[in-house]
């Protein structure tokens, strides 16, 4: 009983304490400047882009649908500028084998 106690206050400091914001640009004053959406059943492909140099894009399909081997597959890519200036840019996969991503800035 002791040890829940100790782990339940630990818990709510944790919570309570003020949280850390990743740097990602000026967010008050970055606008949307191009969403895109497609949905259909089986495939949908989305992209943005906002003025304070975020880029993103994704799309997916269903393969081999109602079969045994049946997975959704997902692949996109997203850039950013970081605070030192420069565009960070990452190319990803999702699919039956996991999540892979690639950027130059990303250990191999």
């Amino acid at each position: 009983m002791k040890s829940f106690i100790v782990f339940t206050l630990c818990a709510a400091v944790a919570l309570a304490a003020p949280q850390r914001q990743a740097y990602s640009g000026d967010e008050k004053q970055a606008e949307t400047l191009r969403y895109d959406n497609n949905v259909d059943v089986y495939a949908y492909s989305t992209s943005l882009e906002t003025s304070n140099g975020i880029k993103s894009a994704e799309s997916g399909t269903l393969n081999n649908q109602g079969k045994d081997n049946e997975a959704f597959v997902r692949s996109g890519q997203y850039a950013y500028v970081g605070p030192d200036g420069v565009t960070y840019s990452v190319t990803w996969t999702a699919d039956e084998n996991g999540y892979h991503a690639q950027g130059a800035h990303l250990p191999q």
